[in-house]
């Protein structure tokens, strides 16, 4: 073997070594720019322009600060640009070390893979230097760094500079803004790495992660839709309020007037009792004597706002508007709570039921999902329902409304009445059905029951007289 080649081999791990520098270099500048804002940076200018350093190490200093601001203002494509030189720096790794085994004769397939190692190597060994740092740490590594930043910008292929400046043409956010912006994408990725790392109960591991989607959660996906609403109108009397109110379970209930959209208050069960309480003629007062301003929230706001707002206001329930000002629903307190904690339930609620329970007058007790073509096959019948799909609809679309325990309808040959609810939003959750002969009978047969023990105690009174 030549001494030529000795030289070309170790020339080629030399520049491979300046190669896994440079990347090193890339991967601690990407981490870096992700992390500085330009808030940093404003503030490093002024504490520079008011040191005791000499005037040209302040003016070094102040160049390199204005090198990382435009490497800010360009944020995303300078974080391309590191990416893409760390890719290709350890593309390059990989061919040159199978370069340099090649030049002493060792076969092609063994070069392919010890440059294929190699190359993986490089690339590990970036992504574990790769530091997760303090703010104050990433802006001395882009300060120190920001030349060759601003080179491999210049170097960038112009297809991929011009793709990133269009991924980055969204408007540009303020320094608050971007700031909480890093800072809650730094605390997604730690708190991913702590659960990847078994550090949490399963249970405390998913309320983590659910803190931390609220800001991408929207009020109208946790909502009570209107037509789940359970609503009075503004004429119900304090009585007729405390008796609906022990039937489907809310103790805060909007207040409306002809429509659900002629919204005019919110009512509270406590207020109803603690005015009739001491006051039986109150029971006749109307619903409207003590509503209350209902807090109202865009369906669009986020769950954490939401939840902070109704702390700060001291608010339980609001009612949530639509673009167009109409009610697109209701949220309480406890529907954010159950983005962070899951299902919440008390001693009151109960257990919803599965499956169909055959009555002894020979109607069903079912779940309020079950289907219209469940309830076909259990009755022997064709309902010929095309609008609604489960018993819960089918008894709304008889009532004309939301139906609480102890409603009742007749449609298609049958009577439906609610009779038990479940959950936290106490929606009903049980169906007694049963067809309308069947009801009549037993009426026909009670009212004849109660003749009879009528006459029997008739006649035994005669005997005794």
């Amino acid at each position: 073997m030549s001494v030529t080649s000795i030289i070309l081999a170790v020339s080629l791990c030399v520049i491979s070594l300046g190669l896994l520098w440079f990347s090193l270099i890339m991967a601690s500048s990407e981490s870096a720019i992700s992390r500085v804002t330009r808030s940093n940076l404003n503030n490093l200018i002024l504490e520079v322009r008011t040191n005791e350093e000499s005037d040209f190490v302040r003016k070094k200093t102040l160049a390199r600060i204005r090198h990382a601001q435009n490497i800010i203002i360009h944020r995303h494509r300078a974080a391309v640009t590191c990416t893409f030189w760390r890719v290709v720096s350890n593309v390059l790794i990989g061919a040159l070390i199978a370069t340099a085994v090649g030049v002493f004769g060792v076969r092609i397939w063994l070069q392919i893979t010890i440059g294929l190692i190699f190359a993986l190597i490089s690339a590990g060994i970036a992504a574990l230097i790769s530091p997760r740092s303090s703010n104050q740490q990433s802006v001395t590594i882009l300060l120190n760094y920001a030349p060759f930043i601003a080179r491999a910008m210049h170097l960038m292929p112009r297809v991929a500079a011009e793709r990133s400046e269009r991924n980055q043409s969204r408007p540009t956010l303020s320094d608050d803004e971007e700031l909480e912006q890093i800072h809650h994408e730094q605390a997604r990725s730690t708190i991913d790495r702590l659960i990847e790392a078994h550090m949490f109960d399963p249970e405390i591991s998913e309320m983590l992660r659910n803190v931390l989607i609220l800001t991408d959660t929207l009020t109208r996906e946790i909502m009570v839709p209107r037509t789940d609403m359970f609503s009075l109108e503004k004429s119900t009397t304090l009585t007729d309020m405390l008796k609906d109110c022990s039937r489907s379970g809310f103790s805060r209930v909007p207040v409306t007037g002809e429509t659900i959209d002629d919204l005019r208050g919110i009512a509270y069960l406590k207020d109803a009792v603690r005015a009739t309480a001491f006051n039986p003629a109150a029971g006749e007062r109307t619903i409207d004597t003590i509503m209350r301003e209902p807090m109202l929230v865009p369906e669009s706001k986020p769950v954490d706002d939401l939840f902070h707002d109704m702390q700060t206001k001291r608010q339980h329930v609001a009612i949530v508007v639509d673009e167009y000002g109409g009610i697109a629903g209701m949220v309480t307190i406890e529907d954010a709570l159950e983005q962070i904690v899951g299902e919440m339930e008390d001693e009151h609620d109960k257990v919803q039921r599965h499956e169909p329970e055959r009555m002894e007058n020979g109607g069903w007790r079912v779940p309020a999902r079950t289907s219209i073509t469940d309830i076909e096959e259990l009755f022997e019948i064709d309902l010929d329902e095309n609008d609604v799909d489960t018993a819960y609809g089918l008894l709304t679309k008889a009532l004309g409304r939301v139906p609480i325990v102890g409603s009742s309808a007749q449609t298609r040959g049958l009577e439906l009445k609610a009779v038990d609810s479940a959950g936290r939003r106490k929606k009903v959750s049980t169906i007694e059905i049963q067809r309308i002969a069947d009801t009549m009978a037993d009426t026909i047969e009670k009212n004849e029951t109660s003749s009879d023990d009528n006459a029997s105690q008739e006649r035994v009174t005669k005997e005794a007289q």
